[in-house]
């Protein structure tokens, strides 16, 4: 049975938005080569920080939700997420089966 998660990623603001399209499009190819299966990606909203990430005060949210039967495009993409500079944060959630 496929597991539901919610992503959540912060883009880095100064990226234009040919850039961005790449990242994005990059990123939900990362998961979809690792099995899985997305519903929705699209951009929530630039905010301000609380507090500065990497010099920044401000990014661009980005939410993806998919469904997988395993963990492996989730830490596909955590890993290589980290060693992104475009990316500043990521949040990876299983949700509940509804």
């Amino acid at each position: 049975m496929a597991t539901s998660y919610e992503l959540t990623y912060i883009v880095r603001p100064d990226l234009d938005a040919d850039a961005k399209k790449a990242l994005v499009e990059r990123f939900d190819g990362i998961l979809t080569k690792n099995g899985a299966n997305i519903a929705k990606s699209a951009d929530w909203a630039t905010r301000r920080f609380a507090y500065e990430i990497a010099g920044y005060r401000e990014g661009t949210y980005h939410i993806v939700n998919f469904t997988a039967d395993d963990d492996q495009a989730a830490n596909e993409f955590d890993r290589l997420a980290k060693i992104s500079g475009e990316i500043l944060r990521q949040m990876i959630v299983k949700r509940d089966a509804e």
